[in-house]
């Protein structure tokens, strides 16, 4: 897969580096020095570092680690990989699934939760992209910090390919004469590796505990309650079912929700899990008031910090990759040029 790094001699393509004053996340002790920015650092790093009870909500897509590293799981060998190596959530067509991935997993995102926690105001919601195998670490995990878990949205969409392998190949390799191979790619032809065409993704919805009533917990952090406002296709009620075009022409006017396009990702972006604005924008507006502060510490190509500026939110964005940052700062100046100027970056 090409680099994700930014040639600064590529016409029109260079990473204009913000007119804020350079911070290193380490020494940025007052609050407002964390809003509006994009921090490239380890995430339980700098959560640590955050002031407690300082966010409105938290919005993210966390890595899971299934990419290449196969069935022996080893947090060193997660952490020495995670600044040069990409992390998504599937696992490649026939690679071997050891439970022992989900229980790591869930060790390591058990800690990165009790520091969304501590950073959330009391009520504040967390909305956090999964994967339908690991979800059940995921929840597990964000429970047993202390939130409450609330809901679970279904994100549905259209995956063009199956990920399912034919056998033809492992076939191949069976010290077995031509003929007799032949005879069980026949017999096995339509027999593939157990996994179905994907079609949805979860988000999981958790809430911090809020301070006295619901309503004492609002009026004294303003977090804590849904927006039933914020109506979604043909004004419908929010739901947790979301749709994307082109998957049923009656349901999809209730709750469309497109598939981020190239114009909108950008063609120099090759994040390999981008989501959609407009998702990102509903879930926050959903849960937040204007001028609320929505952390994102997996923020990967920026789309929650494009969604947090759309709907006149601001940002905190983390991520351990210098070559992600670059992204998404590229892409805060390309789709909103003005505000460029008030983004900055640490490391």
């Amino acid at each position: 897969m090409p680099s994700t790094k930014l040639s600064s001699d590529e016409e029109n393509n260079e990473v204009i580096k913000p007119k804020w004053e350079q911070l290193w996340w380490s020494d940025m002790n007052e609050p407002k020095e964390w809003i509006d920015r994009l921090i490239c650092g380890d995430a339980l790093q700098v959560l640590r570092k955050m002031p407690s009870e300082f966010v409105d909500a938290v919005l993210t897509d966390p890595p899971y680690f299934y990419d290449k590293l196969d069935n022996e799981w080893k947090l060193e060998r997660v952490e020495r990989r995670l600044p040069s190596q990409r992390v998504v959530k599937h696992l490649p067509p026939g690679m071997k699934f050891d439970p022992e991935q989900g229980r790591q997993f869930y060790r390591w995102f058990l800690r990165v939760a009790q520091e969304l926690l501590r950073v959330l105001k009391p009520g504040g919601f967390f909305f956090c992209f999964s994967s339908p195998r690991l979800y059940h670490r995921l929840a597990a995990a964000v429970e047993d910090a202390g939130f409450w878990i609330r809901d679970c949205f279904i994100w549905l969409y259209v995956q063009s390919q199956p990920k399912a392998m034919g056998l033809h190949h492992f076939i191949d390799r069976l010290p077995l004469s031509d003929e007799a191979k032949q005879r069980l790619k026949e017999r096995l032809n339509h027999w593939k590796t157990p996994q179905v065409k994907s079609c949805y993704e979860p988000i999981l919805v958790a809430q911090k505990p809020y301070e006295g009533t619901f309503l004492e917990n609002m009026l004294k952090h303003q977090v804590g309650l849904f927006n039933m406002q914020v109506r979604v296709g043909d004004n419908m009620y929010p739901a947790n079912v979301l749709l994307v075009d082109g998957i049923n022409e009656v349901m999809d006017k209730y709750f469309l929700v497109p598939k981020p396009t190239v114009q909108e990702k950008g063609e120099f972006n090759d994040h390999p899990s981008v989501k959609p604005i407009a998702l990102c924008e509903h879930l926050i507006r959903l849960a937040t008031v204007e001028g609320a502060i929505i952390l994102d510490p997996f923020v990967g190509s920026g789309t929650t910090a494009i969604a947090a500026q759309n709907t006149g939110r601001h940002f905190i964005g983390i991520d351990i990759n210098p070559d992600y940052i670059a992204i998404a700062q590229r892409r805060l100046r390309e789709w909103r040029p003005n505000l460029f100027e008030q983004v900055g970056i640490s490391q």
